[in-house]
């Protein structure tokens, strides 16, 4: 079993940032692919970035260089770095990890809210 705990989430005005931070922990694990992803009000959870065990980083068209995910292998943590803030980017933000055992742990969700 894996433990997913976000943090970072809250209120911030457009054109601000965020770090949003989820630590992974639990026993006998090891990590294949973490990814953040988010739910708005009314729409469909979706992909927002993402990093496998390589490196490899992938991120919605959405949050092109804005948003910048990293990992800390030895703590088992991803991060989702995010500046230039939109009001669009208000959204209940998830992490989702997959072990390389192909398990699929979500996160409780952190609230990102970007208004005025």
């Amino acid at each position: 079993q894996v433990q997913l705990v976000e943090s970072g989430g809250g209120l911030v005005q457009p054109g601000g940032s965020l770090r949003l931070s989820c630590a992974a922990s639990g026993s006998s694990f090891s990590i294949a692919f973490m990814g953040w992803y988010r739910q708005a009000p009314g729409k469909q959870r979706e992909l927002v970035a993402s990093i496998t065990s390589d490196g490899s980083t992938n991120y919605a068209d959405s949050v092109k260089g804005r948003f910048t995910i990293s990992r800390d292998n030895a703590k088992n943590t991803v991060y989702l770095q995010m500046n230039s803030l939109k009001p669009e980017d208000t959204a209940v933000y998830y992490c989702r990890t997959i072990t390389t055992r192909n398990r699929i742990f979500w996160g409780q969700g952190t609230q990102v809210t970007v208004s005025s």
